[in-house]
This record gives C-alpha cells, sequence and structure tokens, in this order.
C-alpha cells in the first residue's frame, strides 16, 4: 500500500515538473551604453532613485566588474 502511494506520489512530482514552465520574472534585460565622461556614479545616479552607492554595487556585481574603471562604448547590463 504505501508503495503504491510512494510510486504514484513520485509519478505525480514527475508530471508537474514536466509541465512547469521557465518564468520571465526577471523581464527584459536593459542594457547601458557608456558615453565620454561618465562614471559608475553618474550612470546609478541617473538609473537608480536614492543612494547611489547601492546602484553602483549592483551595476559591479551585475557585469563582474574587477574595478570601478568604465569606458565609452561599453555596454553595461543594468540590473
Amino acid at each position: 500500500m504505501f508503495g503504491k502511494f510512494l510510486i504514484l506520489l513520485c509519478l505525480m512530482a514527475l508530471a508537474v515538473g514536466l509541465a512547469a514552465r521557465g518564468s520571465n520574472g526577471a523581464g527584459p534585460k536593459h542594457t547601458y551604453t557608456v558615453r565620454p565622461g561618465d562614471t559608475l556614479w553618474s550612470v546609478a545616479a541617473h538609473m537608480y532613485a536614492g543612494d547611489p552607492r547601492e546602484g553602483i554595487w549592483k551595476i559591479e556585481q551585475r557585469n563582474h566588474l574587477a574595478w570601478s574603471t568604465i569606458v565609452p562604448g561599453e555596454k553595461l547590463v543594468l540590473p
């Protein structure tokens, strides 16, 4: 009895797993092309409300930046 219940439970879990679809909860990817004179501070201040330091941290993490130097023409993915 317990074995049949366990098999039924596994089959139901498999069916749900196969029927599940990916989520687009992250939304579309937003990018920003760095212009001459831009800094991470200026980009974060322009794109995010409040203290730019949190925006800088998010941009650095999302783009895997090892340092805060950005160059014109570079494309940054904005979280």
